[in-house]
């Protein structure tokens, strides 16, 4: 991952799973300087990061980091318990 892509999700993950502007991001997450060079400069970016699936986009041309999947969760977290496992991870007490 280059330089720009990190800058651009170091912003992005101040928005959580809000959708920003891809205006906004070329203009707040390289500088002033940069957007005053290139008012364009993450538009290109965007795109590599989105075919990368480091970010999705709407319809409007909004960008964000893609929510966490429920599917990395474990479908029944207490599924352990009740076939008699010790998922706790602690060891057991000896009376």
């Amino acid at each position: 991952m280059d330089a720009d892509e990190q800058a651009i999700l170091s912003y992005l993950e101040g928005y959580g799973d809000q959708w920003v502007n891809a205006k906004e991001i070329c203009r707040r997450a390289g500088g002033k300087r940069r957007f005053s060079d290139d008012p364009a400069w993450a538009r290109p970016v965007l795109v590599r990061m989105k075919e990368l699936r480091l970010v999705e986009a709407d319809m409007a041309g909004r960008y964000r980091i893609p929510p966490a999947h429920e599917s990395e969760a474990p479908a029944n977290p207490e599924a352990g318990e009740e076939a008699g496992e010790d998922i706790s991870g602690e060891p057991d007490e000896l009376d």
